[in-house]
């Protein structure tokens, strides 16, 4: 199967910013960002596609002319808790050391480890794989494109923060 990863547009949130989760709105380049995606997307047929059930996934899949994409929530971007929206240097939870020292195995306060993250994709994975699909496109989030490319051996968990995924990169990839 045929897979067409697409991260979203740019966010309108200050850089150092722990957004996560959180439905942000988009930046105001998103037109010319939407019009680059829907012309790399225009010639390519799908069998279905997938949308993270967050807004900044949602209006890019409309955009490029997908009305009715199959929202699942286990594409959404890792779960930051109680640190969502909040700057990363002024957060003063304790945990965030212990999330620093083993991002991979610790959530932050309320949230979701990086490892859970990646259960939650590969469960998404294993069932996408048991469809008779052979084209899929999945509007998404750069923490969601990394486990991809992770379940599917293309790096190693500990560099996946070493993996730059920019805001409206378009990834191919066959599961």
């Amino acid at each position: 199967m045929k897979i067409i990863l697409i991260r979203h547009t740019s966010v309108n949130v200050e850089p150092g910013i722990c957004y996560g989760q959180s439905d942000v709105p988009l930046a105001k380049s998103f037109s010319n960002e939407f019009e680059f995606v829907k012309q790399k997307l225009q010639k390519k047929k799908f069998d279905a596609i997938f949308c993270s059930p967050l807004s900044r996934c949602i209006k890019l899949a409309k955009y490029c002319g997908y009305e009715t994409p199959i929202l699942d929530k286990r594409l959404m971007e890792l779960n930051f808790g109680d640190w969502e929206m909040k700057a990363w240097e002024k957060i003063s939870d304790p945990q965030l050391q212990r999330w620093y020292d083993d991002w991979i195995n610790e959530k932050p306060t309320n949230g979701e480890s990086f490892q859970t993250l990646l259960s939650r994709v590969e469960e998404f994975l294993d069932e996408l794989k048991g469809l008779p699909f052979q084209h899929v496109a999945i509007f998404t989030h750069a923490g969601v494109i990394r486990a991809i490319k992770i379940i599917n051996n293309h790096f190693c968990i500990k560099m996946a923060f070493e993996y730059k995924i920019e805001y409206s990169d378009i990834i191919e990839l066959n599961i």
